[in-house]
């Protein structure tokens, strides 16, 4: 068998960000490939240890018009928190009174904007990511807490933030772990009746939201019908199957994607 041409290599690099047909330079590889490698590395880590700007994020949010409030885990610095996630998973104890505090009468929806491990991709896609969940949001009717802005979080707690804003539900969006080609991608998680010792089970998963990976706009209509079927049947997890995309398959994408 003949070895693949160079042409049919860069036609298939053209259909994925994935690292094939980097090609050679003796018994190595082509120095603009390692120093791609590199600069990807460096943006992966830069996406893990740099600081969420609180105030930044809670701006952005405030001008769609969410209420917004600010708290942080028990994770003290960046430090800890990589090295205990558990301590990410629980509110600190200021910002647990911080919301029992803002916690009025019982609301729909708890949504949290968390660092995670991707600062990036929560500067670059948390606000786009809430104006296109909106318009879904106000359709429904749905009664919603104040935004939480979470640093040094992890995605449990949510858990502890929608059941201290008595929420029947809670939606985190949070910085995924970067990978070479996606330091920007948004994860959502979306947990019904949310309270502390919640597990992966009992969530639904949303990943890869980023403008090179899934639209903001698909990611929002998909956010819409999985929490519309969690207040239906009253649960969320591995119970719980997004079959979102057969409404898309079904109907003009225009009108199952883009309106509300």
């Amino acid at each position: 068998m003949s070895a693949p041409s160079d042409d049919l290599w860069q036609r298939l690099a053209r259909l994925t960000p994935a690292r094939i047909g980097l090609g050679r330079a003796g018994a190595g590889l082509p120095t603009r490939e390692v120093l791609k490698f590199g600069l990807a590395h460096a943006q992966a880590r830069d996406a893990v240890h740099t600081p969420m700007e609180a105030a930044e994020i809670a701006a952005a949010i405030a001008a769609l018009g969410y209420a917004t409030v600010t708290v942080t885990s028990g994770a003290e610095d960046r430090a800890t928190y990589l090295r205990r996630p558990d301590y990410g998973r629980r509110l600190s104890p200021a910002s647990l009174k911080a919301l029992s505090e803002a916690a009025g009468e019982p609301v729909d929806l708890a949504l949290v904007v968390a660092d995670g491990l991707s600062a990036r991709a929560v500067h670059e896609g948390a606000a786009a990511m809430l104006a296109a969940f909106k318009p879904h949001a106000d359709k429904a009717g749905w009664r919603l807490a104040p935004v939480v802005i979470a640093s040094q979080a992890r995605v449990a707690l949510g858990d502890a933030a929608g059941a201290a804003l008595k929420a029947r539900a809670v939606v985190v969006l949070i910085g995924e772990r970067p990978g070479l080609s996606s330091p920007d991608s948004l994860g959502l998680y979306v947990t019904f009746d949310p309270k502390p010792g919640r597990s992966d089970a009992e969530r639904n998963c949303i990943s890869n939201v980023r403008p090179a990976g899934l639209s903001f706009d698909l990611a929002a209509f998909k956010l819409n019908w999985l929490l519309t079927q969690a207040f239906s049947r009253g649960l969320t997890g591995v119970a719980l199957k997004d079959e979102s995309d057969r409404l898309i398959e079904s109907a003009k994408p225009d009108a199952a994607i883009g309106a509300p």
